[in-house]
């Protein structure tokens, strides 16, 4: 469908009972509990001191608490199970939270950065072709929220600017019960930075590889003496070229929020960003059978552009009723523009022959304007009743969509066109062969209306109950030059159960059953999805740190997949996924951090009645293994000179095939990145970062026209003032 705080594990958390109240004749009980975090190290027993740890609720329970984000790579609290926020020990599923601290700490400029050390996540599996955000969650693309609001795939989607976000939390698994639409492997909410009731900011400038340079500021302050009204500025500006020959990679990102408290109940948030990207999709690929540097360009100068601009309009509501009934609201308003064209190899030959030293090229463009509203409304009611906490979350949603796109090509004479080759060895480069031919335009009218419900239930503090149901109107029409006009209307009813047992309290194990539904991308039926999963998550009292285990049995039927050389939409009818995840993050002592990653997905393809020759396959670009691990090590100052601060990390992500039939595959490689932090003065930072250190080269796509390597070393600088 196009459509923290200073973080530690609390050693004894107070909890704030409320009276039962009975709401009419619903009979709704609901509890959430507030937390005063704290840590003390025994000054007795060692000879390393941890830095004081201080949680405090937001007041309101309804609202994520981000405050700690900026400080702390642990974050002990989340909303990407649902639209309440939870205690992640408690919540029987597996989620990471990429801060935004770790996102400052290892340099992470674009969302596939983000998540690159997140266990079950691959990305990059398109090598150099930069337009989209390219990862898949448990083997499987993901939907995308904002602030919980639907934004959708990312395969397709705007390539979003992280530094917009306070933090990026990853739910692995089926959820359509928490968000809506989505499929199973997994889903992305993006929360936005918002204003805070304190002075604070920073600017920073940043300048490094292919003539890379940028600047970026965050700042904000109250505006009147009480603090009941407060603003936030955030922005970057970036001119840079890419890693190949004719390319460009420039940005322009402002966003401004303001927000008004008029009691300590009541927060409204206004919050306006513009992105605008003038970048090149691709560099063409490199032909079949050579080794080219990477830089080498094989498309055409005169066609190769990438072009998004959006606005972006939210308001965000919450009001605490007391008594524990709160309400909260959000409403977003986009509309976003793209046009892009490039020439790329598509020559399955390369070059095996040294006779014939040109290869076929497909000339591929597109256009389209989107414009998307969407709005939800809960109430969470909480309480409790002697020895049962219980939380109900009962809420609507609606989103509408009109899209209107039109995609062009020009194939090769072999393919009966007129799109001139290239020569591979001595490329002249003959500029656009002309108007390019119109193969479809299509225009798309969705709206999709839900109704859900949440209920998390406590029992003796130990075993937590959890239920969403969810179900989803969608009213879809859709008019292609090449399909026709085809229009459906779905009700699809999701649901999710979750039992979590905390056998103390910093242990728990978990078992969840989840489903999810999302509209059809080619075809006529909705996208299924279900899953099955048991974990056990650990989070210790002695320092800041969560570890979590997960086995899990999950498929979706109905797959909408892309393969070249056009990279239409097909069908694959089921793909069952089978897998382990393993993750730890900690802050081990006040000078190292350590964030640890494996993954195993035994991947299949599911046709057992066509004879497509796909059963039993692996579905594409799904690794059976994938490992990560990134350290930082802080060498405290001694008056003399600050502190600097180590990080090194390195990425294995193992072989996978290129295409469901299983006729090409990578090899697995291992990328490390590294970075060097020097505190100049209290509130002044020099950083270093280098991705990709070694410069390890290997295949990240052969799509069978040509190949497509990782991206290369990156190193950048960065000189950063806060206050």
């Amino acid at each position: 469908m196009d459509i923290e705080r200073t973080s530690a594990r609390p050693g004894q958390a107070s909890i704030r009972y409320r009276n039962a109240v009975l709401l009419a004749c619903t009979a709704l009980v609901a509890f959430t509990p507030t937390f005063s975090f704290s840590q003390q190290a025994d000054d007795s027993s060692s000879d390393t001191t941890l830095k004081p740890i201080v949680i405090q609720g937001s007041g309101n329970a309804g609202v994520l608490d981000t405050g700690n984000d900026s400080k702390s790579i642990v974050a002990t609290e989340t909303t990407a199970v649902g639209k309440m926020p939870s205690d992640i020990l408690e919540t029987p599923a597996s989620v990471s939270v990429i801060t935004s601290r770790e996102i400052e700490e290892r340099g992470a400029n674009s969302i596939e950065q983000v998540v690159q050390y997140t266990a079950g996540v691959v990305t990059d599996y398109y090598g150099s072709d930069d337009r989209y955000d390219y990862f898949k969650i448990r083997g499987f693309a993901p939907f995308t929220y904002r602030d919980g609001l639907a934004m959708g795939r990312s395969w397709g989607g705007i390539l979003e600017e992280p530094y917009g976000y306070e933090r990026v939390e990853v739910l692995k698994g089926a959820n359509s019960t928490g968000f809506g639409v989505s499929d199973p492997g997994g889903s992305v909410n993006y929360v936005t930075k918002l204003p805070k009731s304190e002075r604070f900011g920073e600017v920073y400038g940043t300048g490094g590889s292919f003539a890379h340079k940028e600047a970026g500021f965050d700042f904000g302050d109250n505006i009147t003496e009480d603090g009941a009204l407060s603003y936030r500025l955030t922005g970057k500006l970036q001119r840079s070229d890419a890693e190949y020959d004719y390319s460009r990679d420039d940005e322009n990102f402002i966003m401004g929020g303001i927000t008004w408290r008029p009691t300590d109940a009541t927060s409204l948030s206004f919050v306006f960003d513009h992105l605008d990207r003038d970048g090149t999709p691709s560099g063409g690929g490199h032909p079949r059978f050579t080794d080219f540097d990477r830089d080498k360009f094989f498309g055409e100068p005169d066609y190769n552009y990438d072009k998004t601009n959006r606005n972006t309009y939210s308001v965000l509501f919450n009001h605490d009723f007391e008594n524990g009934l709160t309400f909260n609201s959000s409403a977003r308003y986009s509309k976003s523009s793209n046009r892009f064209g490039y020439a790329y190899i598509y020559d399955a030959l390369g070059a095996s022959d040294p006779a014939d030293t040109t290869v076929d090229r497909i000339f591929f463009g597109g256009d389209g304007k989107d414009e998307q509203f969407v709005i939800d409304a809960h109430l969470l009611y909480e309480a409790n009743f002697d020895q049962v906490e219980s939380r109900t979350l009962f809420g609507v949603d609606y989103k509408t969509i009109e899209s209107v796109s039109n995609t062009y090509v020009l194939y090769p004479p072999v393919w009966g066109g007129t799109a001139p080759g290239i020569d591979w060895r001595n490329p002249v480069y003959s500029g656009l062969p002309g108007p390019i031919p119109l193969a479809e335009s299509k225009t798309n009218d969705q709206k999709t209306k839900a109704i859900y419900l949440q209920e998390d239930l406590v029992f003796f503090d130990k075993l937590t109950a959890s239920i969403g149901l969810r179900n989803d109107w969608l009213d879809l029409d859709e008019t292609s030059t090449v399909t026709g006009a085809k229009a459906g209307d779905y009700s699809e009813l999701t649901k999710r159960f979750g039992l979590s047992y905390k056998i103390t309290d910093e242990l728990a194990v978990y078992t969840s059953y989840a489903e999810s539904v999302a509209p059809p991308s080619t075809g006529v039926e909705p996208t299924t999805g279900k899953q099955y999963e048991v974990g056990v998550k650990y989070r210790p009292d002695a320092f800041p740190a969560l570890f979590t285990a997960s086995v899990y049995d999950l498929t979706m039927e109905n797959i909408t997949t892309r393969e070249a050389p056009a990279y239409l939409a097909s069908t694959v009818d089921k793909v069952r996924h089978r897998g382990i995840d393993l993750e730890a993050k900690m802050e081990v002592t006040n000078n190292i951090n350590l964030i640890a990653a494996y993954a195993y997905i035994d991947s299949k393809i599911v046709e057992p009645g066509n004879d497509t020759g796909l059963n039993g396959k692996r579905f594409a670009q799904v690794p059976e293994h994938m490992a990560s691990v990134w350290g930082t090590y802080t060498l405290e100052g001694n008056g003399s000179r600050g502190d600097m601060t180590f990080g090194l990390g390195a990425r294995y992500v193992g072989s996978y095939y290129f295409d469901n039939a299983n006729a090409r595959k990578s090899d697995g490689a291992v990328v490390f990145d590294a970075a060097f932090t020097y505190k100049i003065q209290e509130n002044t930072t020099f950083q270093v970062n280098a991705s990709n250190l070694f410069d390890e080269k290997h295949i990240a796509n052969d799509d069978g026209g040509a190949y497509y390597y990782n991206p290369g070393r990156v190193i950048m600088a960065t000189l950063r003032q806060t206050w």
